[in-house]
């Protein structure tokens, strides 16, 4: 007994000995995985003239974040950590000499007639340059029919287009509680359906998060939060950024159309 405690004893001094020497090696920290997705899923299809003239002319931005729950920040750790919030402080940092202000309309739970129902003061109101419309993911997870929801879609686009802003939809977010529906394939494909025929764009949030599950092979915990549903900090804050890098390039685009370039 006395000699297998000593033994211990010593074992565990030398253990304590090689750690304090850093002869043992420590598992590696979890390391934050990089941003990235593929450039058709986050580049905008259309120009974004009126942002583009406003930059131009050096004139502040407003941008309107209109949604459900994943606007209005469901599943991040603060108000600070929704993806508008993220945005706002993205697009500060790429046009430092601009006033830039990105308005979180978001409420957890609305579908499109809802969202519709409050345009005019939630949206049309602050004069925005630039509306993100992310919409679909309630009328898919309550089993509702998509096909009503289509002429609502582009009554709400061409309410944003007589305003003189440009408009940007954002489409559900690639997440179990959605993709168990059968119909979300379909939501995706009319939003898409949509806005080619009002000629403006879709940043792809589905096929973005599509690729980070299924091809990045990031587990699903990386970029949502414990409910399966909602995007955690790491996701909103990866969408804002590749939001933001897109609007910047559609903009660019814009003013290179125009034959001018913005001056920052």
């Amino acid at each position: 007994m006395r000699l297998a405690s000593r033994a211990s004893i010593l074992s565990i001094v030398a253990c304590a000995s090689s750690l304090a020497l850093g002869l043992v090696p420590m598992p590696a920290a979890a390391q934050t995985p990089a941003c990235t997705a593929p450039a058709n899923a986050s580049r905008l299809d259309h120009p974004l003239r009126r942002v583009a003239q406003r930059i131009a002319a050096k004139q502040p931005i407003t941008i309107v974040a209109i949604g459900s729950s994943s606007t209005a920040g469901a599943g991040a750790s603060s108000s600070s950590a929704s993806y508008p919030s993220r945005l706002e402080v993205e697009l500060k940092e790429r046009f430092a000499h601009l006033t830039v202000k990105v308005l979180n309309r978001g409420i957890g739970g609305e579908e499109v007639a809802e969202m519709l129902a409050r345009f005019d003061k939630s949206v049309l109101a602050e004069q925005p340059d630039l509306v993100v419309w992310q919409l679909g993911t309630n009328t898919l997870i309550r089993h509702h029919r998509i096909r009503p929801m289509a002429p609502l879609l582009t009554e709400g686009v061409e309410r944003i287009k007589d305003s003189g802003a440009d408009i940007v939809l954002m489409d559900p977010q690639f997440a179990p509680k959605v993709i168990a529906e059968p119909n979300t394939e379909r939501m995706v494909d009319l939003i898409e359906a949509a806005a080619k025929a009002e000629n403006i764009s879709v940043f792809h949030r589905f096929q973005v998060m599509r690729h980070w599950r299924e091809v990045r092979e990031l587990p699903f915990e990386t970029f949502l939060s414990p409910d399966g549903l909602h995007m955690n900090d790491w996701g909103y804050a990866c969408v804002a950024k590749l939001l933001a890098a897109a609007i910047d390039d559609a903009a660019t685009r814009a003013t290179a159309v125009a034959g001018a370039r913005p001056r920052l």
